[in-house]
C-alpha cells in the first residue's frame, strides 16, 4: 500500500491547528510537531509556509517568545490537545445565528480567518462581506437573502463539525422553505 502524502492545504491546516493551541518557541519544535504528525518537511518548506501564514513571533503570557497567527492576540492553548489530524477532521463552524441580515458565526480557535475567506471567495451575491477575529465572523447580507438556505449551505461546506442547529431563533429567516 502507498503511503499519501499530506497536500500543502492540509500541512498549512494543520501548521495553523498546532500554532494556535500550542506554545511553539521555533521552527525545530515545528518539524518535530509535524513529524509526530507523520508530516516530513524540510526547514526550508516550513519557513516558507510560515511566511505564507504570516506567522509571527510574539512574547506570550509567561514571557517567551512563540508562533502566533496574524490577528491572534489572546493565546488561546489547551492543557490536553488532541493531534492536529483529529481536529482537522471536525468542522471549524460552532454556531450561526442571525438578526436581521446581520449574523455571527462561531468558530473554533483559530479558524474564523480562513472560514471567513472561503466565505468571501464563494462569491455568493447574497453576501456583503465578512469580518473575521480569532473565533468569531461578523457576516452582512442583502435584503432578500433566505438565511435558512444560507445558513444551511455554510455550514454543509463546513460539515462534520456541528450537527444542523434548529436552534436558529424566530429572525434566522421567513421560515420558507
Amino acid at each position: 500500500m502507498q503511503k499519501k502524502r499530506k497536500s500543502k492545504q492540509e500541512r498549512l491546516a494543520i501548521l495553523r491547528m498546532l500554532i494556535s493551541s500550542k506554545e511553539i518557541h521555533s521552527q525545530q519544535d515545528l518539524l518535530d510537531l509535524l513529524a509526530k504528525e507523520r508530516i516530513r518537511v524540510t526547514q526550508a518548506t516550513l519557513s516558507r509556509d510560515l511566511k505564507q501564514l504570516k506567522v509571527a513571533k510574539a512574547a506570550s503570557m509567561n514571557g517567551d517568545y512563540v508562533y502566533v497567527l496574524p490577528n491572534e492576540t489572546m493565546y488561546k492553548r489547551v492543557t490536553d490537545p488532541v493531534k492536529a489530524n483529529q481536529m482537522l477532521r471536525q468542522s471549524g463552524i460552532l454556531g450561526i445565528n442571525f438578526t436581521g441580515l446581520l449574523g455571527v458565526i462561531k468558530t473554533r480557535p483559530g479558524y474564523a480567518s480562513a472560514i471567513a475567506y472561503d466565505i468571501d471567495r464563494s462569491n455568493r451575491p447574497q453576501i456583503i462581506g465578512t469580518i473575521a477575529g480569532d473565533d468569531t465572523i461578523f457576516i452582512a447580507l442583502r435584503e432578500d437573502t433566505d438565511i435558512n438556505l444560507l445558513t444551511h449551505q455554510l455550514l454543509e461546506e463546513h460539515e462534520d463539525g456541528m450537527a444542523l442547529k434548529e436552534d436558529k431563533g424566530s429572525d434566522a429567516g421567513t421560515g420558507d422553505e
